[in-house]
């Protein structure tokens, strides 16, 4: 049954499945999944907890964690690929990469992430031209345990199934270990500028046909895009993390903890958003347009694991490239009118991403062209739940397609309609690997049954 958006069940958060297993080894893994094992129903794997929505929870059954499958098996700097277990941190990881002189092939913001979940759900970031901005495009082969505790290793050749298996979200088995393609470092260039939302409404079409990485800050309330142009170049210049850092450590850390402290201190709206637009637009002045002019996969993505504020809401939708440039301009109308009806704006800058087509995955957002992903985050939990209601309306106006992790408010009917026959073939392969429904909890039936 079709839900609309004002359902509640929508948003409701449930609490995490009372029984938790620790595998550390494959063996450990056979016998959690075997299905003769006294284990509550459903199983799902989880890593770092980074879902913003209820796809690895279950009000019953068990969370199966992947900690402890965490080795770097082996790197092959001939071949230019690394095998590792699925609970591999992708800090860890490109840390590892780096002492190599290898990296992965795009920059990945939530380098807390582990392998596994960074494979079976969207990891996106910055990739420069067509290079995959999705992690799970670089795979090249994976080790699984099915719904019905078998091992099953699927391999290059075998494309249809491992297009499968890419962003599946644990649903046709639980993946143990991942083979990814990587390639040797290379240092780009970075430049920043700061525009107005129209004008960057008018060079969007550009720039995303370009041979190009990009990412920007949107402050709807200023009419202010802080955008960030990656380019090779035969003479980039010298890559160093610490600038990286410094930019990461403003925008994912400070932002978030002051704005939550302003939102308890200062009572009055007006003069709080006042200086949280403020702090914010000097944030992003400071620490792009000062410090970063150069650097790699490496520095840019962080061998450091970058954890994710834990006050911070989220709800990302990605839209269309050739549409972009009005969707800009019109979600930054509809922040400042839901603002002036409501009460209620979020006091963090958005984040996006251009991501280039990929059809590595059935359920792969930029299946059919490129996207850009579009972050809208919050510290302010009162009036949120409202607030994506709203934001879920205006994607679905304006063709936004939704990631089942990281999106609030999906109604079932639309998930059908933006992956179209995607997802019923995904659901006829999920059937024939777990008939009996083992590795399904109520949040992902309501799309995949």
């Amino acid at each position: 049954m079709t839900r609309s958006l004002r359902d509640p069940s929508i948003l409701v958060r449930r609490p995490a499945p009372p029984t938790r297993q620790l595998p550390a080894s494959l063996p450990q893994m056979l016998r959690c999944l075997d299905p003769s094992a006294n284990i509550a129903l459903p199983i799902r794997p989880g890593g770092s907890k980074s879902s913003t929505t209820d796809c690895a929870q279950a009000t019953h059954g068990t969370e199966l964690s992947m900690l402890g499958l965490n080795r770097i098996k082996h790197i092959d700097t001939y071949n230019h690929v690394v095998t590792a277990e699925c609970g591999v941190r992708i800090g860890e990881l490109v840390a590892a990469l780096a002492d190599e002189g290898l990296e992965l092939c795009g920059s990945h913001d939530q380098t807390q992430r582990t392998l596994g979940g960074a494979i079976s759900s969207p990891c996106i970031g910055v990739g420069i031209g067509n290079s995959s901005s999705l992690l799970s495009g670089q795979l090249a082969g994976l080790k699984a345990i099915t719904a019905s505790g078998k091992v099953m290793k699927v391999e290059a050749d075998q494309q249809n199934l491992l297009n499968a298996f890419r962003l599946s979200y644990g649903m046709l088995g639980t993946i143990v270990e991942a083979t990814l393609n990587v390639r040797p470092i290379s240092t780009f260039t970075a430049k920043h500028r700061k525009l107005d939302i129209d004008t960057f409404a008018t060079v969007s079409d550009r720039l995303a046909q370009g041979n190009i990485g990009m990412r920007f800050s949107l402050l709807p309330y200023m009419n202010e895009v802080y955008l960030e142009l990656r380019h090779y170049d035969s003479t980039p210049g010298n890559s160093h993390d610490t600038p990286w850092r410094i930019k990461d450590w403003g925008e994912s850390t400070v932002l978030p903890n002051v704005f939550k402290s302003l939102n308890r201190v200062v009572p009055f709206r007006s003069a709080r958003y006042k200086l949280i637009d403020k702090i914010s637009s000097a944030t992003h002045n400071f620490v792009s347009s000062k410090f970063v002019s150069a650097g790699n996969n490496v520095s840019a993505g962080g061998r450091h694991q970058r954890k994710k504020s834990a006050n911070l809401l989220e709800s990302t939708w990605c839209f269309p490239a050739s549409d972009f440039s009005v969707v800009v301009q019109a979600y930054a109308k509809f922040c400042r009118e839901s603002f002036a009806q409501t009460a209620y704006r979020c006091d963090m800058p958005a984040y996006g991403f251009r991501i280039a087509q990929d059809n590595s995955a059935l359920l792969s957002p930029a299946f059919d062209e490129p996207v850009f992903a579009l972050q809208t985050l919050s510290t302010q939990r009162k009036g949120w739940e409202n607030f994506a209601l709203d934001l879920s309306e205006f994607a679905e106006n304006w063709g936004g397609t939704p990631m089942f992790h990281r999106t609030e408010a999906i109604r079932d009917g639309y998930a059908n309609q933006m992956y179209s026959g995607r997802i019923e073939f995904f659901r006829k392969i999920r059937r024939q690997l777990d008939p009996e429904n083992r590795l399904l909890n109520p949040y992902l039936g309501r799309y995949f049954r």
